[in-house]
């Protein structure tokens, strides 16, 4: 192997990719067009195509396993001393690696569902492979012509490598990309059924069900790869948090939003015939999402922790952006006639009406979230100034309406199909509304804290009337998630306790047998409601923010600290080398009560490659009640001095634990049942009708998932140290007062070197000069916002983590009202149309849909809603 020229094989292969991508989508064109003979050749071709990049992929991970540093991304991304699991997580690496594997994903996508295929949907396949392959063809240019994993570099430009970044060089970076992309990519497949369906004209429910497990396979594995990622940003990064609002995180969040809208809305579309052109528009605009939040990443047009450098590839996106948008936008309308609507709401007072609150609620947090994005470059395109926008802002608008969220989360399961009755709606809110007003009075009563600070005067945040409206509201965050995760998780109990009375009285099952039996026949009904209670668990996991404590000391051996009601002693400080570092730990006991409860080692890790790189590993001693987090700002070899930064965090395993049971939820919705995978498995090879590939790999995806996620917690946590890194700039920075951290945390580093990180956490030297020459201004008694003023004069509005209210700065705080102000108009509106004609569908009944209104639901979940509307008689 050591003889054949690893570049030119490389880029032969990748030609061969786009020559049989191009034939197998002309060949599929033509068999769509009335050919069907053609088929069989599209789909071979398309096979081809897939091995191909399989073959790409391989020969790129075999140039970093031999250290074939010729090929310039080989290179750039490792050297001779990292072990090979490191060097195999190269391979996303990079942006050249990171397209070549995204392309990897997709033609595994592709193969599965070729092959899974057979003869189900015959008038759909190809147009479904046509849609594939256009999406491979243009990854495939991004490799020739831009972005190149096999490009080569002088001889000897770099005999031993540059080596992978740091950052990257930790557990959790072997889980997290792969699974976002796996996510990110998986869209692709829904969307090629949706193009299939406008291309044929075919928009029935056929689509719908031939794609739902992919759809919903999708969004687990996207919803995965953003918990992982808030997992490894907070054990890695060094900061103490979990999520940043960060351009690239929001690139990875923006498709999760409309994709969990598309899952809720089109479930009204097969029970009733409903929102037919927005669920068309919604998957479409999934896809474009994963487009878009990918042409954020590469492109490096705006200031990211985790993005790429500025290059050519971004007129690439937009182009293809640009082509993506006219074809949906032109299908879309033209097969309008065919999307309409075949019945309309009848009650507010239903699921069908809080499924409506959720899609708009979805849709306001997306908009929101890609305005806020992308006004830096709106704002350098139109006055030629940057501007940055931190999480302080997103927080003020998010938090409100993911509360509402949460809230028509635990209210819609409860609520009957089309109408539910007064009787029914005081029997199945009653124990949830009780236990959840008992909380709200505990917590208010008990609660150490009512919740996040509120108004601070002189504080521009909030130096509005809308931005005092979100204080109060910000305030009372805390008290109002715990009373609606109560209501949650009281209302999902409680209907799990139904269904189960229903299948014990009616077929006189024991409670055990029939709790099993009753999740086996509705899988996508109970599987949800796992899902919603996992979300639950993650806001509860939010909400213990409010509640942190935090405090810096120095100390020396046989020193102790008290913060939060532990006590924290330093033991010593030792040092141990490993290939390509030296590694400084200090450990550290933990106490409470004066009784030891375990230990923990934050270090400072010193890389050869980056040269001279230095790193903040975290130690997290975590339990169900909180997290102990412990960062070593610095160590004096000389004196043995230390000084600490120690954050007691409430609640943050439960997100974890949240993530794990939508993961389990998600599993339950697709799972097979025995009898429908043995019938598969004995039918001849082109005989099948269902296939259960999609479900198999969503089981094998939450057990592995589960399972490495368990561990690494357990490996991490039982040791107390995260083998992991923060980056080059981001690290522990002492701060000695409140007013100190509130002005830190809004203004941005300005050494030209990082990507813009707040003076409460970057670490270079530049912004250690600039907290000195700030704290003499607030030494001599300067008011915080004239400090703030003087240093937005200096280095621009882009320096500020939190845009002005004033100037074209104003929209970011305008639109959002002026959105809220439409939404609700609209939501007045279409509500009278509807009660004007309640009066015509009183005879619905609070129990769900009759027979006939229930064509595209599960018959299993229409008898149980019967049966429990009797239940409420």
């Amino acid at each position: 192997m050591s003889a054949i020229d690893l570049p030119l094989l490389g880029n032969l292969v990748l030609c061969a990719v786009m020559a049989t991508a191009a034939y197998s989508f002309a060949v599929s064109l033509g068999a769509g067009a009335g050919r069907p003979q053609l088929l069989p050749a599209a789909r071979t071709s398309a096979l081809a195509a897939c091995a191909f990049v399989a073959v790409g992929v391989f020969l790129l991970a075999y140039a970093f396993q031999a250290h074939d540093f010729r090929i310039r991304y080989v290179m750039r991304y490792s050297d001779r001393s990292m072990p090979w699991w490191y060097l195999w997580a190269s391979l996303w690496g990079g942006q050249d690696g990171s397209i070549l594997w995204w392309s990897f994903l997709l033609s595994i996508y592709s193969t599965v569902c070729i092959v899974s295929l057979r003869d189900r949907v015959r008038a759909l396949q190809p147009y479904i492979i046509a849609t594939l392959m256009s999406i491979l063809l243009f990854f495939c240019v991004l490799m020739l012509f831009s972005a190149n994993p096999f490009a080569t570099v002088p001889a000897g430009t770099a005999p031993d490598g540059e080596g992978l970044n740091p950052l990257l060089q930790n557990y959790w970076m072997m889980i997290h990309p792969p699974m976002l992309y796996l996510g990110m990519v998986g869209w692709s497949v829904p969307f090629a059924f949706v193009v299939a369906a406008l291309l044929t004209g075919r928009l029935d429910e056929e689509w719908i069900k031939a794609s739902r497990r992919w759809t919903v396979f999708a969004w687990i594995a996207l919803t995965v790869g953003n918990v992982l990622g808030m997992l490894w940003s907070y054990e890695e990064l060094g900061w103490g948090g979990y999520w940043a609002w960060d351009p690239v995180e929001n690139a990875a969040f923006l498709p999760l939003m409309s994709g969990t809208a598309f899952l809720h809305s089109v479930m009204l579309q097969e029970r009733r015939g409903m929102f037919k052109v927005w669920n068309v528009f919604l998957l479409c605009l999934t896809f474009f999402m994963t487009i878009f939040g990918t042409f954020l990443t590469r492109s490096g047009m705006i200031a990211s922790v985790h993005s790429f450098a500025r290059s050519s590839i971004g007129i690439y996106f937009v182009w293809y952006m640009v082509g993506l948008f006219a074809f949906c936008a032109f299908m879309i309308v033209k097969r309008l006639p065919l999307l309409r609507a075949e019945h309309r709401i009848d009650s507010l007072l239903s699921r069908d009406f809080v499924f409506l609150l959720n899609n708009w609620i979805l849709m306001g947090m997306l908009f929101f979230v890609l305005i806020a994005t992308t006004f830096p470059l709106i704002s350098e395109a139109l006055r030629d100034e940057t501007v940055t926008v931190g999480p302080g802002y997103y927080n003020k608008w998010m938090i409100p309406l993911g509360l509402i969220l949460l809230g028509l989360t635990g209210v819609g399961p409860l609520l009957a199909w089309r109408k539910s009755t007064g009787k029914h709606m005081g029997r199945v809110l009653l124990w949830p509304s009780v236990w959840a007003l008992s909380v709200m009075v505990a917590h208010a009563a008990f609660g150490s804290a009512m919740g996040y600070p509120a108004y601070v005067p002189g504080d521009d945040i909030y130096d509005t009337a809308t931005g005092r409206v979100l204080a109060f509201i910000y305030g009372l965050s805390p008290v109002v998630c715990t009373t609606l995760c109560t209501f949650l998780f009281v209302g999902h109990i409680q209907e799990f306790w139904r269904g189960t009375a229903v299948r014990m009285r009616n077929a006189g099952e024991s409670l055990p047998v029939a709790f099993v039996n009753l999740i086996a026949r509705a899988k996508r009904r109970y599987g949800g409601y796992l899902v919603h209670m996992g979300l639950a668990a993650m806001f509860f996991g939010f909400t213990g923010a409010a509640w942190d404590t935090e405090k810096e000391a120095a100390l020396r051996p046989g020193q102790s600290m008290s913060v939060g009601g532990f006590g924290i002693r330093f033991d010593r400080s030792r040092m141990e080398t490993a290939p390509g570092r030296r590694m400084v730990f200090t450990d550290m006991t933990v106490t409470e009560r004066g009784e030891p409860l375990g230990k923990i080692s934050p270090a400072k890790f010193i890389y050869q490659k980056p040269r001279g790189t230095t790193t903040t590993e975290v130690a997290i001693r975590s339990t169900p009640r909180e997290d102990i987090y412990a960062i070593m700002n610095t160590v004096n070899p000389a004196s043995k001095l230390g000084t600490f930064r120690i954050i007691i965090r409430p609640f943050v395993m439960w997100i974890w634990i949240g993530g794990l049971m939508m993961i389990l939820g998600t599993a339950v919705c697709l799972s097979p049942s025995v009898r429908e995978v043995l019938g598969e498995l004995s039918k001849p090879l082109g005989a099948s009708s269902r296939s259960p590939l999609p479900a198999t790999a969503t089981l094998l995806l939450a057990v592995g998932v589960g399972a490495a996620a368990l561990l690494g917690l357990w490996a991490n946590r039982a040791e107390g140290q995260n083998e992991g890194s923060s980056s080059l700039h981001a690290g522990s920075v002492t701060m000695r007062n409140p007013e100190e951290r509130q002005l830190f945390e809004r203004l941005l580093c300005e050494c030209g070197d990082c990507q813009r990180l707040p003076l409460s956490t970057c670490s270079c030297t530049w912004a250690e000069d600039m907290r000195a020459e700030l704290r003499a201004e607030m030494a001599k008694g300067r008011d915080l916002m004239a400090i703030q003023a003087d240093y937005r004069e200096r280095f621009g509005a882009q320096s500020i983590a939190i845009p002005a209210d004033e100037g074209l700065d104003r929209a970011l705080w305008a639109v959002p009202v002026l959105a809220i102000a439409a939404a609700l108009f609209g939501l007045v509106v279409v509500g009278r149309r509807w009660v004007r004609r309640e009066g015509g569908s009183k005879g619905a009944g609070a129990g769900g849909d009759g027979p006939a209104d229930a064509s595209g639901g599960d018959e299993y979940d229409d008898r149980l809603d019967r049966e429990l509307s009797r239940m409420d008689d």
